[in-house]
């Protein structure tokens, strides 16, 4: 890839590879009964194709896509 991604959180701040992030509402993680809470940290984000998506590990679900929107930089 030749085009390099600008990744922005909920306040427009950019995200690197490896950042951690915050989460600034609740929520359910589809396919489970896990709910991620609101100031939960998720270390070790990984950029995908999409500006709009970030791919993590919390601590009870691995392989999570999560949107930007509701994220913020720690």
């Amino acid at each position: 890839m030749d085009t390099e991604l600008n990744v922005k959180d909920s306040n427009g701040t950019s995200l690197n590879e490896g950042d951690a992030v915050q989460l600034i509402k609740d929520l359910k993680v589809k396919g489970t009964s896990v709910t991620l809470k609101r100031g939960t940290v998720i270390k070790n984000i990984r950029l995908t194709a999409d500006e709009e998506e970030i791919e993590c590990n919390a601590d009870k679900v691995k392989g999570l896509v999560l949107k930007t929107c509701f994220l913020k930089k720690v």
